[in-house]
């Protein structure tokens, strides 16, 4: 009866890995994955020649470097994907440990990358963002301890999960990070709420986040200036928003045709945080619904597949993943259509930035794993059982 209302087979006793993996892992979500990265090489082949031009590197150096990340990438999640949720709940308490070590020690040997903000730890062969690869963890490992904290006799994991967050947030901010900030805070509050939260302590948290923001923009000349400029009635055209708006208003609902846009010759992180800006400019309205009906298929598969899940764990660290990686999205198409402050935030799987798409194959295949079918772990056996 399971398989007929919910659609999914149960593994059979002695079945190999892959077959087993194949039949109670999500496929839309892998599929709407690989779609993502199949439009994120397409944008790259459209954004990054400019890019390359202006630093004087050969035409597709940097599409061919966007190729060899994204198959890394998707190569991540799958492997993750068919890890147990005790292997990937440890993995993430050591990798978040291992996170909050590098974001202490970033303001010591971090790198700004003539951005502003030091937030990158140069490898020579690669620069990492330790931002990047710590929300996943801190996702799962967050979720552990406020389901820890619902046992009787347990510690008090709330406040212990509020307290990582916190402490990780804090770090964000010293770099100055606000967009991750509010990403990794949103995340845990969908977590929070999903625990059982009072509402009344969600409104509480909500108000403290705005207070927060105002001492922010009252201390940050960065965060302020940024603000001023998401509230003044006037756009300056020769701004990054006011390159993305116009590119966006041409696009209309077709597109102006391929490599026809302009905009990519116009910002320097057209490849990056306005890939959508050249999405829409180039293929129109439709090639950015499609994105978005992508990252939504995403997301409410994995709250359907959560409702049905008895481990506490599971929901609530698929929760704050299946959170974090729309909120991305919405946050950085936001961004480029002015509903939102700029933040300096990548679209998942679509812009390039090699920390970027490997923390987000990490981040999906934590999120498959916790969500793949398994015998007997569907909420409503239990209120049945109960109900007799």
């Amino acid at each position: 009866m399971t398989e007929m209302v919910h659609g999914s087979i149960p593994a059979q006793t002695g079945e190999p890995v892959l077959s087993r993996w194949w039949r109670t892992v999500d496929r839309w979500t892998i599929s709407s994955v690989l779609l993502l990265v199949a439009i994120g090489l397409l944008l790259a082949l459209a954004s990054s020649p400019p890019l390359a031009t202006r630093n004087h590197l050969p035409p597709f150096y940097y599409f061919q470097r966007h190729a060899v990340f994204a198959a890394v990438s998707v190569s991540v999640m799958l492997f993750v994907s068919m890890r147990s949720p005790e292997t990937i709940r440890r993995w993430a308490v050591l990798g978040f440990a291992i996170g909050f070590v590098l974001l202490l020690a970033l303001p010591f040997v971090g790198t700004d990358l003539g951005k502003g903000a030091t937030r990158w730890l140069n490898l020579r062969v690669i620069t990492l963002q330790p931002s990047e690869f710590i929300k996943p963890c801190l996702a799962v490992t967050a979720g552990w301890l406020l389901a820890a904290g619902q046992d009787l006799n347990a510690p008090p994991g709330r406040l212990m999960s509020l307290g990582v967050t916190l402490a990780t947030v804090g770090l964000l901010v010293i770099q100055p990070d606000f967009g991750q900030s509010a990403l990794v805070l949103f995340g845990w509050g969908a977590m929070y709420f999903v625990s059982g939260a009072s509402i009344v302590i969600i409104l509480g948290l909500a108000g403290a986040v705005v207070g927060g923001g105002v001492v922010a923009y009252s201390a940050s000349e960065h965060f302020a200036r940024r603000i001023d400029a998401f509230l003044s009635s006037e756009i300056d055209a020769r701004s990054q928003i006011g390159y993305a708006t116009s590119a966006i208003q041409e696009g209309g609902l077709w597109g102006m045709g391929v490599g026809e846009g302009q905009v990519k010759w116009q910002l320097p992180d057209a490849h990056t945080d306005f890939v959508i800006a050249v999405a829409a400019e180039e293929y129109g309205f439709i090639l950015v619904a499609f994105i978005i009906m992508l990252y939504a298929t995403i997301c409410l598969r994995a709250l359907v597949r959560l409702t049905r899940e008895r481990d506490p764990f599971i929901r609530m660290a698929g929760t704050g993943l299946a959170a974090m990686i729309s909120a991305q999205a919405m946050i950085n198409m936001g961004v480029a259509v002015r509903l939102l402050p700029a933040k300096g935030m990548t679209l998942p799987f679509i812009s390039q930035g090699g920390s970027s798409l490997l923390a987000m194959g990490l981040m999906t295949g934590m999120l498959l794993a916790l969500t793949r079918s398994r015998p007997q772990g569907e909420i409503g056996e239990i209120l049945q059982t109960r109900g007799r």
